[in-house]
């Protein structure tokens, strides 16, 4: 059976428009390190500026509460990214040219190991969060 661009089984069943693929494939490279930069300026700088003030509460919340959403949401974020990265270096690509092929793949593998370090990053500095205390002086 012969195949043609449009009989591809990839092109079959990933009926995705090639801009939704594009924005998966970018999710996955930038996605966790958005979330990292995220996590950074909203737990950590957060701590700095409650602590600083003499506080404990941020609006009406403990500061521990607060660092642990700002820790789990951009960990979920890196994680899907990850997730993302990896959907787009495992899928098939056939049908394009090699240079194309190469570069998705490249592409998708960078996001791996950024997302894999990002969420890492985020996992660690939330443990150190949840260990010590927040406002110790």
């Amino acid at each position: 059976m012969a195949m043609n661009r449009t009989s591809h089984p990839d092109r079959e069943a990933q009926p995705w428009k090639p801009w939704l693929r594009g924005l998966v494939l970018w999710y996955g490279v930038l996605g966790g390190v958005v979330a990292w930069a995220i996590h950074l300026v909203t737990a950590w700088g957060l701590v700095e500026l409650v602590c600083g003030s003499g506080h404990t509460t941020v609006a009406g919340m403990s500061l521990r509460a607060v660092v642990v959403t700002a820790t789990v949401l951009p960990a979920a974020i890196a994680l899907g990214a990850l997730a993302a990265a990896w959907w787009a270096s495992s899928r098939d690509l056939g049908g394009r040219a090699v240079w194309k092929t190469d570069r998705i793949r490249f592409t998708a593998q960078l996001g791996l190991w950024l997302d894999g370090l990002s969420a890492a990053l985020i996992l660690f500095g939330g443990g150190a969060v949840a260990t010590f205390q927040p406002c110790v002086t």
